[in-house]
Parts: C-alpha cells; structure tokens; sequence
C-alpha cells in the first residue's frame, strides 16, 4: 500500500508523481541520475521541470542537486561533514578515484571531447605509474572496485566478455566524478596523491559520497 502524496507537492500533477518518486530514489541510491536515453532521459526531463522542488526536499538533508551545464546529468553533492547519509571511499578505492580523476583532466586538458574513455589496461598501468610504493589491484579487485564506482554514477562500463581480454574493457569516466573530489588543481591533486607514496601516513579520504 503507498504511503500518502506529501501535502506540499500538492501541485505536481497525479501522472508525475510515480515518476518523481523513481527520480529521488535514483538519486538517494546511486547520487545522479543520467538522462542520456530511453526511460532514464524521460525521468531527467521531469526532474529539471521540478527542479526545484527537489533541490528544495533535498537541502534538509543537506545534499545540493547540481546539473551538468553540458550534459542530462543531475546529481546530488553531499555538503561536507553535514550530510549523514556518506560513506567514504577505502583506500584502494581512494587510490582507483584519484587515478580516474587525473586520467580525466588530462583527456580534458587535450580535448574538447565530452566523453573521457580509457580501458581497464590504461588505468592499471596510471595506478602504477603514480602511485609505484603500492601494490597494484588484481583483476579480480579492479573490476570489483569499478562496478562500485559504476552504482555510484561515476563511471560507465563496457565489459569484455573474453577473460583474457578483461584489459580492452571501456571505461567511461563520467564528469560525476570531479565533482566528487573537486581538485582546483594539478598541485592540489598531486599534494593527496604524494600522500599515499608514504605507506606509514595516515591519509584522509579525498571525498565522501552518498552511502
């Protein structure tokens, strides 16, 4: 049985409603939502029409909704050390983000090119040239990693089927991801990344992300 419409969205229309109640559950479950195509692209055109009627429901639960200026992309930023509802990444994760992060603002740096694609080889071989004291992810960890990060709206995955072509696998980074560990710049990201050449530091996560 559906629990009752809220009394201050009274105005949004009976048709819309389903539809608003999957655009907030896409953003409290993976922190954006997507619109590039199909059903996904109706729900991001509901979501700017009410855009701020979310941002509004949101910002109690201290999460801003942002919109890409260049892509269908919405996503919700947790306001540092006020949101309840995020977890940190772990350090392999931190090390994956950090690396997906630099690989993006030099493809950005290069090209005009909205879309950032690398395989699962060229970020393997990034983690081993910037951060060379630590033992690089098996297979098994960096696909595990990347599917996480894929829930969360941060990378988009083509997989290759083949096990011994795991290396060809596309990887989308999606500009979701600077905004999770908003460097200004390079110097600010090689000052963290220095951090984890040193295995006795104890390192601050760069980012919390919605749980």
């Amino acid at each position: 049985m559906p629990l009752p419409w809220p009394n201050f969205w009274q105005h949004i229309p009976v048709d819309d409603r389903p539809a608003v109640s999957d655009i907030l559950t896409q953003l409290l479950r993976h922190g954006a939502l997507l619109g590039d195509s199909g059903r996904d692209r109706e729900l991001y055109l509901l979501a700017r029409e009410h855009q701020r009627d979310l941002a509004e429901y949101l910002a109690p639960l201290h999460l801003e909704l942002v919109a890409d200026p260049d892509r269908p992309i919405l996503q919700l930023r947790p306001v540092p050390s006020d949101c309840g509802l995020t977890v940190r990444f772990n350090k392999a994760e931190t090390l994956l983000v950090l690396t997906l992060w630099r690989m993006y603002h030099d493809a950005r740096m290069e090209t005009v090119s909205e879309a950032v694609v690398v395989t699962a080889n060229d970020v393997w071989q990034r983690l081993r040239l910037y951060f060379e004291t630590v033992i690089p992810p098996t297979e098994a960890q960096l696909r595990d990693m990347l599917g996480r990060l894929r829930d969360r709206r941060l990378v988009r995955l083509q997989w290759q089927e083949e096990a011994t072509r795991f290396g060809d696998s596309q990887i989308e980074i999606l500009p979701t991801l600077p905004r999770v560990i908003p460097f200004e710049t390079v110097e600010a990201w090689n000052q963290q990344a220095a951090l984890y050449q040193q295995p006795a530091a104890i390192v601050n996560d760069p980012k919390e992300v919605l749980g």
